[in-house]
């Protein structure tokens, strides 16, 4: 299988006729057609339902489209990157990251830009775990660091560090006396919750049904920094992980330690197994390892 077949076959899918993809490729429309009955013969499949005006996947051509499609941009990626480094060397390192690694990160990168001052670094909001794994499978990110577990063939889990969750609540609360709280104490404060997919949320709603209670959610956030925002105005309680509150941000709230239970998460570092990383990203990933050895 060649990956002229593959390209040709890409373009017809997506351009939805065999007349836009010869326009789009440069090729006369009976080469066109030939390069994907001679891709058909060789794998013995129907590709292509031509049986309408507009053409149609097969089941078969559907999971070639989507595994094609994958190779190529893999393909295209390696050789941009091959003319990168001989032009200009490994200058680019594309993060997905949690709210949370905001305590550790910056630091990590104040040694890294000394060693790589023209380093150009993109960092992204990568939360729930769908994002993750489409940030990664898409090579849109070279490595997220992530509390989701991604349970995928194609992508590298690695335990980073572990990180205590806490409770925020409004500082005139009649729970700011206590020096710690229960998930019983929870049971009836308006309470405010990540949205369906992230971590945090099952770990939550976890711990309230161990006790044979639910949450009185009111609030469904993305982000911790909205959940504080409302905690600040009064309007509900929320469990945000200890690393992401610092003393500066406690404006009209307060902290409390969780027990029975203590909520705990595991933070990781995810990369794509088939995704070739330049030598900055894998000394990135280095220096973020050595950075925990030490800590």
């Amino acid at each position: 299988m060649y990956l002229r077949e593959l390209y040709y076959f890409v373009t017809i899918v997506e351009e939805s006729t065999f007349t836009a993809a010869a326009v789009k490729l440069h090729v006369t429309q009976p080469t066109l057609s030939a390069t994907i009955k001679k891709l058909e013969s060789r794998l013995e499949l129907r590709l292509l339902d031509r049986t309408s005006k507009e053409i149609t996947l097969t089941k078969e051509g559907s999971i070639l489209y989507k595994e094609a499609k994958k190779l190529l941009i893999h393909y295209d990626h390696v050789f941009e990157e091959m003319d990168r480094l001989k032009k200009d060397g490994p200058l680019e390192i594309a993060i997905g990251s949690i709210e949370s690694a905001k305590f550790w990160l910056p630091e990590v990168l104040v040694g890294f830009k000394e060693l790589y001052p023209d380093i150009y670094l993109k960092i992204f909001d990568v939360l729930g775990q769908s994002d993750v794994e489409k940030a990664l499978n898409s090579f849109e990110i070279h490595l997220a660091i992530t509390n989701q577990y991604v349970a995928h063939p194609e992508i590298e889990v690695v335990p980073l560090y572990e990180e205590e969750l806490v409770v925020l609540l409004p500082g005139t609360h009649e729970l700011v006396s206590k020096e710690f709280l229960t998930v019983r104490d929870l049971q009836t404060i308006p309470f405010i919750l990540c949205k369906e997919g992230f971590q945090t949320r099952q770990d939550v709603i976890n711990a309230f049904r161990k006790k044979g209670i639910k949450p009185a959610v009111q609030f469904e956030i993305e982000r911790f920094e909205t959940a504080c925002s409302l905690v600040e105005k009064g309007l509900g309680s929320t469990v945000v992980p200890q690393n992401y509150i610092s003393e500066d941000s406690l404006r009209n709230m307060s902290v409390k330690r969780l027990k029975d239970p203590v909520l705990s998460r595991t933070v990781y570092l995810a990369t794509n197994k088939n995704r070739y990383l330049p030598p900055i990203a894998t000394r990135f990933i280095e220096d973020v390892h050595s950075y925990f050895k030490k800590v």
